[in-house]
């Protein structure tokens, strides 16, 4: 088991995870990090989030996992 952070990030704002969770493995910090993605796309926003990557890292801050929110909304055309 490894305790994860999800910190969000874009070029002008960062938001720091200072809990975290506890994981199993990297494929339970996927999808733990898709629905993180997934919850913040669904807040009441004017915030456009297709710019905004997660950053999964462990107790050490070691980027284990970097998933981009465009990968989840899709890309723009």
């Amino acid at each position: 088991m490894t305790h994860v952070y999800l910190n969000c990030c874009n070029d002008r704002t960062v938001l720091l995870d200072q809990r975290g969770t506890d994981v199993d493995d990297l494929i339970e910090a996927s999808a733990y990090a898709a629905r993180a993605v997934q919850s913040l796309l669904v807040t009441a926003s004017d915030e456009d989030w297709r710019e905004w990557v997660l950053h999964v890292s462990d107790e050490l801050g070691t980027e284990v996992l970097e998933m981009p929110f465009s990968f989840i909304i899709g890309k723009s055309h």
